[in-house]
């Protein structure tokens, strides 16, 4: 290869390599930038304000917020876990309970974003999720389980107060569409009198 053509080669290599840097970047600062910003929206839903958009062309709005301590993780969670309101936040899939209340509430990330913690979670943690409303309710992880995007079948009691988290699997696969979920349970903590925590 003549020297011309190998420098030409070298800078088409360079270049898409700080593309997909730069994609990489831009993915991660949405995601914390997006948090920040949802905090202002947050506040207003504590004081009663329904449905605030965290920005003037957001279909969304916070729900919750999930903090994990020992992660050092506080997340806002929107309403619609659509890949709009993904790329900048958890979001609650609509369809199943509000955050807090009883049965299951479902709440989906990015593996890459929000959810990456989930890879390093044990059985045991605690979770603490606040809903729009104010209230608060903790939670323990039990169980977490790999299934099949298609096949999911979900062994949950509906009368149980829980969450189900939810990202895609492998945590480091490079490219997008994995076939495969991974699913964390967590199951709301009682005192010994059986009054919530």
């Amino acid at each position: 290869m003549q020297p011309k053509a190998m420098k030409l080669a070298g800078l088409a290599i360079a270049l898409l390599g700080m593309v997909w840097l730069s994609q990489g970047i831009y993915i991660q600062a949405k995601a914390l930038l997006a948090q920040k910003l949802l905090q202002s929206a947050w506040q207003q839903t504590l004081q009663g304000k329904s449905k605030v958009k965290p920005w003037a062309w957001a279909d969304t709005w916070p729900v919750a917020r999930l903090r994990v301590p020992s992660r050092n993780i506080d997340l806002i969670i929107l309403e619609g876990a659509t890949g709009r309101s993904l790329a900048f936040a958890p979001g609650h899939m609509q369809g199943t309970p509000a955050p807090g209340d009883r049965g299951f509430s479902v709440i989906s990330a990015h593996r890459d974003t929000h959810f990456a913690f989930l890879r390093n979670l044990q059985s045991g943690e605690t979770l603490h999720l606040q809903s729009g409303s104010g209230a608060s309710r903790t939670y323990q992880v039990a169980a977490m389980q790999v299934v099949d995007a298609d096949n999911a079948s979900v062994p949950i009691n509906a009368t149980d107060r829980g969450l189900l988290l939810v990202t895609c699997y492998p945590f480091d696969q490079l490219g997008a569409g994995s076939r495969q979920r991974y699913l964390v349970y967590a199951i709301e903590s009682k005192s010994p009198e059986g009054e919530d925590v």
